[in-house]
């Protein structure tokens, strides 16, 4: 172990590069405002790395973003539903020529009424709806017949839609629409129930079924934006994501994805997207990823062995392509002093770079009943980690 700083969160931070500097910025004018007024943004010269977007302050918030909570099973598929998105984003838009804002395009009313079912007839006169308003993007409950039937027929897959705008600077330092990325957060799992307050049922879709219904759904989704102001000739990319259950430990991943022309409706072709969660250790990650699993077992072993107040270790490996990029571990002890922390802490920094390969991305975070206590992080082709000492 090579290097050991004790700093406190804030100091992080800033040393780590995960707080901007606004020492240098660009002043432009954003050009995208409905309302047509001058309103002038900076742009942060200061970049964390090239995986990640520029953006656009003072930041505006979508209209949707309180939607996304209620609507998204776990805070794992949250966080990947967004993160993921951009990550999609960047082939489309590279974040050294686009500048990230969060959708302005689709409103939180038009999201809302586009996740709802679609009714018949005698439902929109019940609900004293016109034709026009019948525009629910999950398939009928016709109302008829058992729940469980119609349900296990006829399930909701469609659980969100997540919009991501991406401006460009023109030459007269004008900011203006470039692209639009759009997610739909498909279920897995659909939950329902019988009576109000009542028993939680579940439906599983099979991932042929959620496939094709995702596509057919954001084919109309495109139609439907295309109507939109500002969306009329941007090109647009569209992903499926695919959520995990309501008890799942690791989240869920994009499926495949399209890239519509800026003057184009229709998606022509769909690209598969191989990515995936795993946890370690578990039994689906010992199927599939045998190496991996008994390195992670191995390092678990040593860690167990060398500290009696052990109390678990968990891994969450991300799959590209069928290789691993990146793996998160999480270390709960018991610690009695801060010198047990120090001495823990140097301990698994050296196993973590005996086990694991150089082109693997590894953050390993030691928590105790107290909270975080320390964090290990070892990027590619790293040749000692940075480990940082969490004061109180």
């Amino acid at each position: 172990m090579k290097r050991i700083l004790a700093i406190t969160l804030a100091v992080l931070l800033t040393a780590t590069g995960c707080a901007p500097s606004f020492d240098k910025t660009e002043v432009v004018e954003d050009d995208t405002d409905k309302k047509k007024t001058e309103k002038e943004s900076i742009i942060p010269e200061y970049q964390i790395s090239d995986q990640y977007y520029q953006t656009l302050l003072p930041y505006e918030t979508s209209d949707t973003r309180g939607l996304v909570t209620s609507n998204i099973n776990t805070r794992l598929d949250l966080e990947e539903f967004e993160t993921g998105l951009m990550r999609l984003s960047q082939d489309p838009f590279p974040t050294d020529k686009y500048v990230f804002r969060e959708g302005q395009v689709i409103s939180k009313e038009t999201v809302t009424s586009w996740l709802n079912r679609k009714y018949t007839s005698a439902q929109l006169k019940e609900k004293k709806m016109t034709a026009d308003e019948n525009v629910g993007l999950n398939p009928v409950d016709a109302g008829k017949g058992d729940i469980e039937d119609r349900y296990e027929e006829n399930p909701e897959y469609l659980a969100h839609i997540l919009e991501h705008n991406y401006l460009v600077k023109s030459d007269n330092n004008k900011v203006t629409l470039g692209g639009i990325s759009i997610g739909l957060a498909l279920n897995s799992v659909f939950y329902y129930q019988k009576e109000k307050y009542g028993e939680t049922y579940e439906v599983k879709i099979d991932a042929k079924t959620l496939q094709q219904k995702g596509e057919e759904i954001a084919a109309e989704v495109i139609k439907r934006v295309r109507s939109l102001e500002g969306a009329k000739n941007v090109p647009i990319l569209i992903g499926l994501f695919e959520q995990q259950s309501k008890d799942s430990v690791v989240p869920g991943n994009f499926i495949s994805y399209a890239v519509v022309g800026a003057n184009s409706n229709s998606i022509s072709k769909w690209k598969n997207v191989d990515e995936e969660y795993f946890l370690f250790p578990s039994s689906k990650a010992e199927e599939k990823h045998r190496d991996d699993a008994s390195a992670f077992s191995n390092f678990k072993d040593d860690v167990e062995e060398y500290f009696p107040n052990y109390n678990g270790v968990i891994g969450k490996a991300f799959y590209v392509n069928e290789e691993m990029k990146k793996l998160t571990i999480s270390i709960d002890m018991q610690f009695y002093s801060k010198s047990e922390v120090l001495g823990f802490t140097q301990y698994v920094a050296g196993l973590v770079m005996d086990y694991f390969p150089d082109y693997l991305e590894v953050e390993t975070k030691i928590a105790s009943s107290n909270g975080q206590e320390s964090l290990i992080v070892k990027e590619v082709d790293d040749k000692e980690p940075y480990v940082y000492i969490y004061n109180e």
